[in-house]
């Protein structure tokens, strides 16, 4: 099947098979539609978002590889490419795949929030200081970049950082502020 009329064919089988929950299914679909048309992002991404889902990892991450070879100045591949590295513990690639996704796009609050995450797995807490300070500046009402920035400041023994940061997550994330009280030991009193 080719043309547009084909493609979209294809498509509108494999969103549909996904609809009724034939996973299996819709992935010899996206396979088709790469046969057709190879380097398709649209089936690639759907591919390797399939793929992950059914526990299919490896496969799943040499899809998001392939997008960032078909695409390679698009962020987001790189940041959900990273994503996926960090769920596997490959710190250094993910790094590798969060920096490509800042540089691409300074204003990723996500790719700076993954960055954090695999430099802290490679237990560079000055680095991630710097990059969760970042991911906060960029996304300021979002609890888990502060979470995270407390910790790493707790993990560096500057426990006044961390209480700074708990007692402005009372101002808008009270439970956020409560479980890091309970997780690091740390109590704060009331802002004047």
């Amino acid at each position: 099947m080719s043309g547009k009329l084909g493609y979209w064919l294809l498509k509108y089988r494999a969103v549909t098979l996904l609809i009724f929950g034939q996973r299996r299914l819709a992935l010899d679909v996206f396979q088709e539609m790469l046969d057709g048309f190879p380097g398709d992002v649209y089936a690639l991404a759907s591919r390797a978002h399939v793929r992950r889902a059914l526990g299919e990892t490896d496969a799943a991450l040499e899809d998001m590889r392939s997008l960032t070879e078909v695409e390679p100045t698009v962020a987001a591949h790189w940041f959900n490419y990273g994503f996926m590295l960090n769920e596997m513990n490959q710190e250094q690639a993910a790094e590798a795949a969060m920096r490509r996704a800042v540089e691409i796009n300074p204003k990723l609050d996500r790719a700076w929030y993954g960055l954090g995450l695999a430099l802290i797995r490679l237990g560079r807490l000055d680095e991630a200081v710097d990059v969760f300070k970042t991911n906060t500046e960029l996304q300021p009402m979002s609890p888990y970049g502060w979470y995270q920035l407390a910790r790493v400041h707790v993990d560096r023994k500057e426990p006044d950082e961390a209480v700074k940061i708990i007692r402005r997550l009372k101002g808008f994330e009270p439970k956020v502020a409560a479980q890091l009280e309970r997780e690091t030991g740390l109590r704060t009193s009331p802002s004047v």
